[in-house]
């Protein structure tokens, strides 16, 4: 493993990353790639989830561009439709030719994701949402296979997306995926990590999530050492959070704040060897790309921390656009695509691009009919996975036809599903070294679907 401080002074210059072949806007000193250190030992892997909160819009973030897939988006969408014209610029060639001469456009505010799908680093999978088992219309329609229960609600839709379940789920994918590998981290706690408090995804049967603060891990009582400038009521006060008492709630707050406060140093400690001034390239006023910092420098301290599979989980919010959809939606992606855009080339800066995949995901997708200025609830969406590992430059799933109440919708251009959670969470995980005979652990409806169809591919 190369030296930390030749990844920190590579990193201090500046030089935003993802290699020649990307043609990163960023990139200052090609030359000073040969200096990016591994942060990590090459059997470290981490999966980094971006859930967009609200349902986002499918229509508007991977756009039909071939004239006659155009014109029905057109149609079905006028006031909200982008111009054909203004698609031109980011129009995706992939390897692998679609159906129908079918093509697509990221949707202009994405741009900066461009250069990582020509470079075979970034993949669209398309129509994916939550089913129990594939699902035709026709079943839809006459209710012959069990339904993810309560379809378009926010809470349920989260939930069955994160964990399988509707709301109330006990444990999510994420976390049972963290079940299977915390024996082999030095610290287990630090196996699930989530920078917005908690989120079912990251709760395993046994794992257990660690929330880490933008700026770092989050101090228990402050994390004071003296109380009233007394370190002896510091100390006292430490001991009755931590210790046993019988009584079964208070003592499961004992051994979480224990955890806590033991925790806190081991991570402080290790990130004093990433500090922020290491990670130059995330932009300013952006949630997500704040969130995507930290998780980078998590990764950089991993040696230090005895980490080798990691989970993260960092979200942003204002998806469910039913008003202003054409003036908020934009602005949405373009902060997404920025913050994954500055993510993937730190991680290339790393010499960790290959040890990390993150994918999207979302409640669901929304309608492609318009409500005037905006979009309600839907089912399928587009999603994407980014990262060295990836099988990129192609373009995953079946294409669906586009309008109103074709044999892909159900009604208003709300999907119908063709690729599930399940076998999208499926393909992740086997990356991430679930094997086959897990996986039914992990997901418990993967067991519906032909085994052929459990990894799709994408990386």
């Amino acid at each position: 493993m190369t030296s930390i401080q030749s990844r920190r002074a590579f990193l201090r210059r500046g030089a935003a990353l993802g290699g020649a072949s990307l043609a990163a806007p960023f990139v200052t000193n090609l030359a000073a790639i040969g200096e990016a250190a591994a942060a990590t030992s090459p059997d470290y892997k981490a999966l980094v989830c971006i859930f967009l909160y609200g349902g986002n819009d499918y229509a508007n973030t991977l756009t039909p561009y071939d004239q006659a897939s155009y014109n029905a988006y057109y149609a079905a969408r006028p006031t909200l439709a982008h111009r054909r014209d203004a698609l031109a610029a980011t129009a995706l060639m992939p390897t692998n030719a679609l159906a129908g001469g079918v093509q697509y456009a990221l949707a202009p505010s994405l741009a900066p994701l461009l250069p990582l799908f020509n470079g075979g680093r970034l993949a669209p999978v398309l129509n994916v949402g939550t089913l129990m088992r594939p699902t035709t219309k026709a079943q839809f329609l006459a209710k012959s296979v069990p339904l993810p229960p309560k379809l378009c609600s926010h809470n349920d839709q989260q939930s069955i997306w994160q964990a399988s379940s509707p709301e109330g789920a006990s444990s999510g994918w994420g976390g049972r995926m963290g079940d299977l590998f915390q024996s082999g981290n030095g610290s287990a706690a630090l196996t699930c990590i989530g920078t917005q408090g908690n989120a079912v995804y990251l709760t395993g049967r046994s794992a257990v999530q660690y929330t880490v603060g933008t700026g770092g891990p989050l101090r228990l009582n402050n994390n004071a050492t003296s109380i009233f400038g007394s370190s002896q009521a510091a100390s006292a006060m430490r001991s009755l959070m931590t210790s046993s008492s019988g009584n079964m709630l208070a003592d499961e707050h004992a051994i979480v704040s224990k955890r806590a406060l033991e925790t806190y140093n081991q991570v402080s400690s290790a990130l004093g060897t990433a500090p922020e001034s290491d990670f130059p390239l995330f932009p300013a006023n952006n949630s997500l790309a704040t969130q995507l910092k930290i998780v980078a420098r998590m990764i950089a301290a991993a040696p230090q921390l005895g980490a080798k599979r990691q989970v993260f989980f960092v979200s942003m919010g204002g998806f469910d656009l039913h008003d202003n959809l054409a003036t908020q939606h934009p602005v949405l992606l373009a902060q997404l695509a920025e913050a994954m855009r500055a993510f993937h080339d730190t991680t290339v800066a790393m010499g960790a691009s290959n040890n990390v995949t993150t994918f999207t995901a979302s409640d669901f997708g929304r309608t492609l009919l318009t409500n005037s200025d905006g979009s309600d609830h839907g089912w399928g969406s587009t999603h994407f996975v980014m990262g060295g590992a990836v099988k990129g430059g192609r373009i995953y799933g079946t294409p669906p036809v586009i309008g109103n109440n074709t044999q892909d919708d159900i009604g208003q251009g709300r999907l119908l599903p063709t690729t599930s959670v399940d076998q999208y969470a499926a393909t992740l995980a086997n990356w991430f070294g679930v094997s086959d005979g897990d996986l039914s652990t992990v997901l418990p409806n993967i067991g519906s679907y032909d085994r052929s169809t459990w990894n799709l591919g994408f990386v």
